[in-house]
């Protein structure tokens, strides 16, 4: 009995072992997969895309796709742009997000549940059923008329980083509302035994949050750092919207077909050849997501122990 017993617990582990092989094999071939097939093309010269037996392994190594990609994008200096604009929105969104998620977890105020119903909100409404007001109000600055008051007219903050500035300050950027519900669930979660201690020794609010609630909040502000700078390196809704001439990396891509075109051909995009078209695209893509994979090696145990201590799930 003992024996067939042991057989029975023996078989239900070699199961779960097997199930569990196959969903991280699946998942990783899901993930891993696209970056692949990417790396494979951007090595590929143009004869391979017509050899029926180049699958993954190219016959003619090259760089030549990596190169025109790098000078189509103007590279280096986008990739200064994007990191000085991700890094700053970053910054100043974890700042006002910390400052609100801690307002709403200990600071009581008539109408405090209504706001933070509102902040709910803005993580279930698609962003597009009010770009137009705000692309209008950023077209038309006005500081609730002030502007005009002293210049006589108002302000086009659109090409600029303007936009991106107000709206993290204001904690209205993109994802803002997550943000502040992670804060907001993490300062509840701290005893308010620490607070009380701090009240009595005389400290005041402000004192209470920058020495004692902020630094405890490390693992929250690693999760929205992260998350906040990946999700803006990768947006393409707001930055092109607010941008149109600036060099990051979401208006080259999004212009990266036509600067093709017009790079190998001279202009003359009717003789362009579609599929390698497609095959330096892919190659900018890749050069575009390659500094977060970088990136994603050097924080990944950090993230995965923010997420773990925060509760962030689904």
């Amino acid at each position: 009995m003992l024996t067939r017993r042991f057989s029975f617990d023996k078989l239900k582990r070699w199961v779960w072992s097997f199930v569990r092989f196959v969903l991280i094999a699946g998942l990783s071939f899901v993930i891993l997969y696209p970056i692949l097939q990417k790396i494979s093309t951007a090595i590929k010269h143009k004869s391979d895309l017509y050899s029926p037996i180049v699958v993954w392994i190219p016959e003619n190594f090259t760089f030549d796709n990596i190169r025109d990609a790098m000078s189509i994008m103007n590279y280096w200096e986008t990739l200064f742009n994007t990191f000085m604009l991700s890094g700053m929105t970053t910054l100043l969104t974890a700042a006002s997000c910390a400052l609100a998620g801690y307002a709403f977890a200990r600071l009581r105020f008539k109408g405090s549940n209504i706001l933070f119903f509102g902040v709910i909100l803005t993580i279930l409404v698609p962003p597009t059923t009010i770009l137009i007001p705000v692309y209008m109000n950023l077209r038309e600055f006005s500081l609730g008329g002030l502007i005009p008051l002293l210049t006589g007219d108002t302000v086009n903050l659109l090409d600029s980083y303007w936009p991106f500035i107000l709206t993290s300050i204001t904690a209205n950027s993109l994802k803002a509302g997550l943000y502040i519900f992670i804060f907001t669930q993490f300062f509840r979660g701290v005893p308010k035994a620490i607070e009380e201690a701090a009240y009595i020794d005389g400290a005041g609010v402000g004192a209470t949050f920058f020495r004692i609630m902020l630094p405890n909040a490390f693992p929250a502000i690693v999760t929205v750092i992260l998350f906040s700078f990946v999700w803006q390196w990768n947006d393409s809704f707001y930055t092109t919207t607010y941008l149109t001439s600036s060099h990051v990396m979401s208006t080259q891509l999004s212009s990266l077909p036509y600067n093709l075109e017009m790079f190998l051909d001279g202009g003359e995009a009717a003789s362009s050849d579609p599929f390698y078209l497609s095959m330096v695209q892919d190659t900018g893509i890749l050069l575009a997501i390659l500094p977060l994979i970088i990136l994603y090696l050097f924080v990944q145990r950090s993230f995965v122990q923010s997420i773990e201590r925060t509760g962030v799930v689904g």
